[in-house]
């Protein structure tokens, strides 16, 4: 497919379970982006220092250099009007005006790529990320593999005791769980 960028904006969500590979996913469109000479910012939430402050870095340690946001608002500030394309991951930390803020950028000619859990580790639906998914041009699933029996997994099985719905880790807190090894709390 070809798209022309100066034509119009989209927005592009990866989604999927702990583990699944969507940082990555975000990581390498960006970066074909950037070898196509686009100008690109990435973005992630204030909450995820679980590897560095300063990149997004997927689970592998593959990394690209980001700025830190606490809103979404913030994002909308801090995108310069010569970007081309929007990256921002971790996007299920941000409120409810995910939907708004991407259809901003979209609408004023960005190509906005957005990645995301789609569940949490009850396996309820984080709903900004759904209601985005339902207004994207492009959505990407990503399936992990259950760390149980090795099937397909869509599921965050969270290991710790924690009441909170939010809670940032990694292969330290959570794994990657199939339908049918995944334990609801």
């Amino acid at each position: 497919m070809i798209f022309n960028m100066s034509a119009m904006g989209w927005i592009e969500v990866i989604c999927g379970s702990m583990f699944s590979g969507k940082t990555q996913e975000l990581i390498r469109r960006l970066k074909l982006a950037s070898i196509a000479k686009q100008k690109v910012q990435v973005f992630n939430s204030h909450l995820d220092l679980r590897y560095g402050k300063e990149h997004i870095i997927s689970h592998d340690k593959h990394l690209l250099p980001s700025k830190s946001a606490k809103t979404l608002k913030e994002i909308l500030k801090k995108t310069e009007h010569d970007t081309h394309v929007v990256g921002i991951d971790e996007a299920h930390f941000f409120g409810p005006d995910l939907v708004e803020v991407c259809q901003k950028l979209a609408n004023s000619g960005k190509r906005v790529i957005v990645s995301g859990l789609d569940q949490d580790y009850k396996g309820n639906a984080f709903k900004n990320m759904a209601e985005l998914m339902a207004v994207s041009e492009f959505v990407t699933k990503n399936l992990a593999i259950c760390m149980v029996c090795g099937n397909p997994a869509h599921y965050s099985q969270r290991l710790t005791q924690s009441g909170k719905r939010i809670e940032v880790g990694a292969s330290d807190k959570y794994e990657a769980r199939c339908r049918k090894c995944f334990k609801a709390e």
